[in-house]
């Protein structure tokens, strides 16, 4: 609904305006008993290949015909699919992987009791940032962030989209630099989309600073039941709507753009993740990589926080 309901978006919604996609899932717990699994998998195969292609593939499709009635399933998977096509080969080179190591009393992840093959756990990540390169006319520069990891600072999974700096703001504002605008929308927890947007500070200077404009659920839908996402899902099997489920042709892509990933990661180089505290924000490699990658530039100055928090 929001990605094609509002007429202001989708103008700006290219490789024009946008510098940057970041889909981030964060957890602020390890494996915890479930290391024996993990260890057959790591958080490339876990949380990027399924659960945040999913994300970048609603965020980056063209407009479906229809999202609901008849054939809208095939439709949005149509669409879904379309995108997945258009990706090009991931480059080792812009994957920084890593692992959590105790650190405040907290295991690190090779001491969960429940990993048998320490020498084959050593190389799962549990930490991964993988740029996407999408090659087709409305995202072609745009790189596509997707970042995900275990036992770091909070719980987080978003969507932020970083818009390019705003064109001569240093010589209109006299020698000011304005900050970027983000859309983001915030999947948990609080549930939240805001824009962030530069505004004349108070006071009797001339001086941006970053501000939001904000819709956040729980505060402007109070009292409104909201569904957890499988009871969606469930709901959705029910009435046989097949739209947010994968279908084989999505899936066989998605594998194709990360299984010579996964084998150059793990059976040509044997990359050792790099180790990381746990409770940390992960990996400052990772930064690193946004940075030479280009088109996603940290703000300083600015926290966002829910109402809740700001009451």
């Amino acid at each position: 609904m929001f990605r094609f309901g509002n007429s202001w978006l989708e103008p700006s919604f290219n490789h024009h305006h946008i510098a940057s996609v970041q889909i981030t899932f964060k957890e602020p717990f390890g494996t915890e008993g479930r290391g024996g699994y993990f260890t057959n998998y790591g958080i490339i195969r876990d949380v990027i290949q399924n659960h945040l292609m999913q994300v970048l593939a609603i965020v980056a499709m063209e407009a479906p015909p229809r999202v609901q009635g008849e054939d809208a399933g095939t439709f949005v998977r149509d669409a879904k699919v379309n995108v997945l096509r258009c990706i090009a080969p991931i480059n080792p080179d812009e994957v920084v992987i890593g692992q959590y190591v105790g650190a405040d009393g907290k295991p690190g992840y090779l001491e969960d009791d429940t990993i048998k093959d320490k020498d084959k756990a050593k190389y799962v990540p549990t930490f991964a940032a993988v740029i996407l390169r999408i090659n087709n006319p409305r995202w072609v520069g745009v790189p596509f962030i997707l970042k995900a990891g275990k036992a770091l600072n909070e719980k987080k999974v978003d969507i932020r989209i970083q818009y390019k700096d705003p064109p001569a703001s240093e010589t209109i504002f006299g020698g000011q630099r304005c900050a970027r605008n983000e859309l983001v929308m915030r999947l948990q927890p609080d549930e939240s989309v805001y824009m962030k947007i530069n505004v004349k500070e108070p006071g009797l200077h001339t001086t941006p600073v970053q501000s939001e404009m904000d819709l956040s659920y729980k505060d402007r839908y109070a009292g409104v039941y909201n569904p957890e996402a499988y009871t969606r899902l469930i709901l959705e099997a029910l009435r046989g709507s097949q739209a947010n489920f994968v279908r084989s042709d999505e899936l066989l892509n998605s594998w194709k753009i990360f299984d010579p990933l996964l084998d150059h990661l793990e059976n040509v180089e044997r990359r050792v993740p790099t180790p990381y505290a746990y409770g940390s924000r992960g990996l400052k490699s990772a930064d690193d990589l946004l940075a030479k990658a280009g088109g996603f530039k940290f703000e300083t100055g600015y926290v966002w926080q829910s109402p809740t928090l700001r009451k």
